[in-house]
């Protein structure tokens, strides 16, 4: 009987021995299973949140942040101390005495989970909520909380409190876009973080429970409700007397004015941002801290802006008297420096907010009367002179496989007989213009608009040279700077350099430029625009008083207004019109319509501009021509004015 005791007590000892290895087993395997795929806590050493590239002007302005999550890391020493009092007492109140988990936090929140039959109350402490920010999902799981758990263990046993502390508010999200105190701080209330107050601090404290309905940019009541929950903790806790209670809950909330950093330049950033993810990667862009230094001059692109808006609202007047069934017309505007083809000032549209479209750059229009500029380039350059006489009298074409009739018309509806070549380009005269393009060639024309920068589609027909078919502003701009740049063309560009967050450079622009005509010829083209603003239809340029030159485009039906021209320096092209391509209104010229933007841009330009001359080589001198006759001579005389011609002219 004694034995059968002892037998029964040793087989009862193995099976407990046998049990607990197996219940021990069972939970080191799960534990392994738990732990063998969480992330290596000492990855943390090596974390690098994403950081936000800024995108500056040439002149050190701000122009706008890309991110994927915008984040700005701070120290835990220059965050408020009501900040970490108000995020602790609201989220973790044990958060210094406990090991990372709170266990009787989780005890009671599994029965209210059990009473719900759901997942209704988290009990995560800081640490928890850090280990699922950096390393786990949101999914709300038995799995995920045991892994978080542990995890929260493991950043408990390597970093301090404060460590910990300082991570979490680095990283948590705020709403809005926001990542970490900095980033919220300066979103929400346009202030670092060092310099938010009580009622400030108590509103961003009380974000992380539900970024997406606590944001003041969402729901300000709600926001505000919130922030006074937080308040009310800290007085509970005695961290606030009641009369810092009182007077932070009836603090207003002042937000930071809701203007996006890139409002200045929105098409322009808009424009650069393909280039930018073509030269370092999207990961890179939005994720890697870049500094990238661009063309725009900030003053030049506000001054385009205001001359913009001033201009459509004159000629929003002018349609609502004319009684224009649509008020809503658009305008763009791009400025290329002449030395370097860098984009000064770029404006796609009247309102990026209302309409991202970019005009300048990717509306195909007509250009009108703009682009008989290249019609004479190319005779120009062929070896016609600017006293060359051409008929302006009525004519008659036979066009397309049907031989249909054209008859080219002159806006003026009058015509001048025989013409110099010069006052037939300053008076935009359309059939001169006409039998000019016909004696060369349209594939001649074409070559050379090419050659000047234009990639658009160009019909091969006479029409061309009336600017019937389609271009970009930008393209039919950087043409023109041909004319002042000594018959160089140089592609267009935004963006100078790109460098890395520590400074090094990773990208650098190669200017590309190009001979498109001879220097002599581009000198005289540029006289012969001179001519449109001294004698034709750009006379109103002559009010400020510098060397300028351009031509204005007009297309049927007063569609299109446009005028592009240049300083010795600088070249820019506006362009007004409507997006449905329906009129401006009966006598919407280039002249009337885009010029005075121009006018109005170019005065701010000349603000600090040296007066400059536009080139002139050697082989090139100055004569004296009657534009009317044709007549020339070395002297001055009646009605002549002077004019450049190659050295050869007799």
């Amino acid at each position: 009987m004694q034995l059968k005791s002892f037998l029964d007590r040793k087989m009862a000892a193995l099976a407990a021995v046998l049990l607990g290895g197996m219940l021990f087993g069972s939970l080191a395997g799960a534990f392994f299973a738990f732990t063998r795929d969480l992330p290596q806590i000492r990855a943390l050493e090596e974390y690098t949140p994403s950081a936000v590239t800024r995108i500056y002007s040439a002149d050190n302005q701000l122009l706008a942040e890309l991110y994927a999550e915008r984040r700005d890391p701070v120290r835990l020493a220059d965050m408020p101390d009501h900040l970490k009092q108000a995020l602790i007492t609201t989220e973790d109140r044990k958060f210094y005495s406990h090991g990372g988990v709170d266990l009787k936090g989780i005890a009671r929140a599994i029965v209210r989970d059990i009473q719900a039959g759901e997942f209704v109350e988290g009990a995560s402490t800081i640490t928890q909520q850090l280990t699922k920010t950096l390393f786990l999902t949101n999914k709300k799981t038995i799995t995920r909380k045991i892994k978080e758990a542990i995890l929260a263990f493991q950043l408990e046993r390597r970093y301090t409190k404060d460590e910990i502390l300082a991570l979490y508010l680095n990283q948590v999200y705020f709403g809005s876009g926001a990542y970490g105190v900095e980033s919220a701080a300066r979103l929400f209330f346009g202030k670092r973080v060092g310099e938010l107050d009580l009622p400030e601090c108590a509103l961003i404290a009380g974000m992380p429970k539900a970024p997406s309905r606590y944001s003041p940019l969402v729901n300000l009541d709600l926001a505000i409700r919130r922030r006074n929950i937080v308040l009310k903790q800290m007085l509970v806790t005695g961290l606030l007397t009641q009369q810092q209670y009182q007077a932070a809950a009836n603090s207003p909330v002042r937000l930071a004015n809701r203007v996006p950093a890139n409002q200045a330049a929105p098409y322009f950033v808009a424009y650069i941002k393909p280039q930018l993810e073509e030269a370092v990667g999207e990961f890179q862009l939005y994720k890697g801290g870049l500094t990238v230094f661009t063309t725009l001059n900030s003053r030049l692109q506000q001054a385009a802006h205001e001359a913009g808006s001033k201009g459509l609202d004159r000629l929003r007047q002018r349609m609502h008297r004319n009684r224009v069934a649509n008020l809503n017309p658009e305008y763009a505007l791009v400025a290329l420096d002449g030395a370097s083809g860098g984009i000064l000032a770029m404006v796609g549209g009247r309102d990026y907010a209302q309409s991202p479209f970019n005009r300048a750059t990717d509306a195909y229009r007509q250009p009108g009367s703009a682009f008989k500029p290249l019609v004479y380039a190319k005779a120009i350059e062929k070896g016609y002179s600017q006293d060359r006489l051409i008929l302006d009298a009525p004519v008659v074409y036979q066009q397309g496989a049907a031989n249909k009739p054209w008859q080219p018309q002159n806006y003026s509806k009058d015509f001048k007989g025989e013409i110099t070549l010069r006052r037939a380009l300053s008076l935009s005269k359309n059939i001169p213009a006409v039998r000019l393009i016909e004696a060369l060639g349209p594939p001649a024309v074409i070559d050379f608009a090419r050659r000047a920068g234009i990639q658009a589609p160009l019909q091969s027909n006479l029409s061309l040279a009336l600017g019937t078919s389609e271009t970009t502003l930008l393209e039919l701009t950087a043409a023109y700077a041909v004319f002042p740049n000594g018959g160089h063309h140089i592609k267009p560009f935004g963006v100078t350099a790109i460098a890395d967050a520590s400074g090094q450079i990773l990208w650098k622009n190669t200017r590309q430029k190009k001979v498109a005509m001879r220097r002599g010829a581009a000198a005289i083209m540029t006289d012969m625009l001179v001519s449109v603003v001294r004698e034709g239809t750009g006379r109103q340029a002559r009010t400020l008083g510098r060397n300028v030159a351009g031509k204005t485009g007009t297309t049927n039906a007063y569609r299109d207004a446009l005028f592009v021209g240049f300083s010795p320096t600088l070249t820019a092209g506006v362009w007004v019109g409507r997006d449905d391509g329906g009129p401006l209104g009966r006598g919407e010229t280039g002249a009337r319509a885009a010029l005075p933007i121009w006018i109005d841009f170019f005065r701010a330009v000349f603000q600090d501009d040296t007066v400059a001359y536009f080139d002139r080589p050697d082989n090139i001198r100055r004569r004296y021509l009657h534009p009317k006759t044709g007549k020339t001579a070395d002297t001055p005389f009646p009605g002549a004015v002077p004019a450049l011609f190659r050295a050869t002219h007799p």
